[in-house]
């Protein structure tokens, strides 16, 4: 069985962007290959300073993933801080990386173009942890989107730079694997849905918080009787997300007819989302206060993440002269 790989940052409540970009395809993928996913601690400090904070998002994020379907026997489930190797990988591949060819990775392009001041060097060393984050479990893929697709290319010019000094293949040079099937989710206003943003749907907000996020969405002012263009509006567009093709072509058609205003095709939307998540919501209601529960969970994929992560480590520390 193909191994893959992804690391998730916590970043605060799952909304339906992170749902339908990425935490489905992880979940699905569970089922056909083997799967390492941990929860990105360690490149979440770059921008959170507040230690409760830190915490109570690892944990939000790990009982979301539990509550949306991930089973910690299939998958390898833990914390990256947990594991000390993936600090000293990094600083190991510190050592062989040229500051110009970090200067390339489009974070640090980001980052200097928007004129950010007092960047952190985590910031700019971000691809050195996420290269080392990968190549100590070898996968053969890691699902990524587009707009990653650059840091995996870096991983692999990082891995093949170390086995060219040092001899040998320790480090090998994984697969980007690209869904074409990852959707562009529109916030409440019509941009990318997006935390920064203030945009958000959340998946396990309370009904009527979820109902006032839906109700928020940006239309436009065309008369309830007036026909509607379903291409050209967000409420139809997040709804097609989640309903069947048959359900869209259904309200498509309502749309084009005219007779529904945009108020009662959002409370379609409500009731659709409320319906798909209606077993995960229940499931995240039951596990949210169950820390202990959560922490053991973390801490046996930790075990497992272990003996591989450690063995990679071993293999390149005996490349570089250390054993």
């Amino acid at each position: 069985m193909k191994r893959i790989l992804s690391g998730v940052q916590p970043s605060g409540k799952p909304h339906l962007g992170n749902y339908l970009g990425a935490m489905r395809q992880h979940i699905q993928m569970q089922n056909e290959y083997e799967t390492y996913l941990f929860i990105a601690d360690l490149h979440a400090l770059t921008t959170v300073r507040d230690p409760e904070l830190m915490k109570s998002q690892t944990h939000e994020l790990a009982v979301s993933y539990l509550a949306l379907g991930l089973d910690p026997k299939k998958t390898v489930f833990f914390k990256q801080s947990s594991l000390p190797e993936h600090a000293e990988l990094c600083w190991i591949l510190n050592c062989i990386t040229k500051i110009p060819f970090l200067e390339r990775a489009h974070a640090w392009k980001d980052a200097q173009a928007k004129g950010k001041k007092e960047i952190s060097v985590g910031l700019f060393n971000y691809p050195i942890l996420q290269a080392a984050d990968i190549l100590l479990y070898k996968p053969d893929f890691v699902p990524v989107g587009q707009d990653q697709k650059q840091h995996i290319e870096m991983t692999r010019d990082i891995a093949q730079n170390f086995n060219q000094i040092f001899g040998g293949e320790s480090l090998n040079t994984p697969e980007a694997l690209i869904s074409k099937e990852v959707a562009i989710v529109p916030g409440t206003d019509g941009q990318k849905m997006s935390k920064s943003y203030g945009n958000t749907i959340e998946i396990f907000a309370d009904e009527k918080t979820l109902k006032k996020q839906v109700m928020s969405i940006v239309t436009d002012s065309t008369p309830v009787e007036a026909p509607k263009d379903p291409k050209n509006c967000n409420v139809f567009a997040l709804y097609k997300l989640l309903a069947t093709v048959e359900e869209s072509k259904a309200l498509a058609e309502k749309y084009k007819k005219g007779g529904i205003g945009y108020g009662d095709a959002k409370k379609l939307l409500l009731e659709k989302i409320l319906d798909h998540f209606k077993e995960a919501r229940e499931k995240y209601n039951d596990l949210k206060d169950n820390k202990e529960l959560i922490k053991s969970i973390l801490e046996d994929g930790e075990k497992r993440a272990k003996k591989l992560a450690k063995a990679t480590l071993d293999q390149v520390k005996q490349k570089i002269g250390y054993k």
